[in-house]
């Protein structure tokens, strides 16, 4: 009896350890699309954030977009130092979804413009914290302690944004 009950707790454990594996997987990234989607990310925010400092004319939305432009230039040359050095490409220009977003944010003008680019700050980094945690959860170690040490000032900006958007919420 007690040799039964050793066996099925240790299939019960076995079994328990190989689902949180796999639940684990899941929600980690290749480290390669890390840098691909993450680095294409930053360019992103770095483009529409110059658009809005020609186009803006709301000091907050400038003030905004010159710290998204310093810390996205800084995290995506952090991150190409680490790709650097395990052979892996990263992106120099933003995704196609991104650059259309772009193109959209070209055609308003004003607090239009200003409502638009809150938004998509909002939902860029919702997407980027998104990524950022399965890189956390990555077996690269490296990639990991990035996404990590980044996760903070992502969501930081996410808050900045969410307020931002805020103000321009119709009543």
């Amino acid at each position: 009896m007690k040799m039964t009950k050793l066996f099925l707790t240790s299939a019960f454990l076995f079994s328990l350890g190989a689902l949180c594996n796999t639940a684990m997987a899941k929600d980690t990234i290749e480290p390669a699309k890390f840098v691909d989607e993450a680095s294409a990310g930053g360019v992103a925010e770095i483009e529409t954030s110059k658009l809005a400092l020609q186009k803006s004319t709301s000091p907050a939305v400038k003030t905004f977009a010159q710290e998204m432009i310093n810390d996205h230039t800084a995290a995506n040359k952090e991150l190409s130092a680490i790709a650097a050095k395990k052979n892996l490409k990263v992106s120099t220009e933003a995704e196609l979804a991104n650059k259309a977003k772009a193109l959209i944010l070209k055609q308003r003008d004003g607090e239009s413009f200003d409502e638009a680019y809150a938004k998509n700050q909002v939902k860029a980094h919702k997407d980027t914290i998104e990524l950022f945690n399965k890189a956390a959860v990555s077996p690269d170690v490296e990639l990991a302690s990035f996404a990590v040490a980044t996760l903070p000032k992502l969501e930081h900006h996410l808050h900045s944004a969410e307020a931002l958007a805020k103000t321009y919420e119709k009543k």
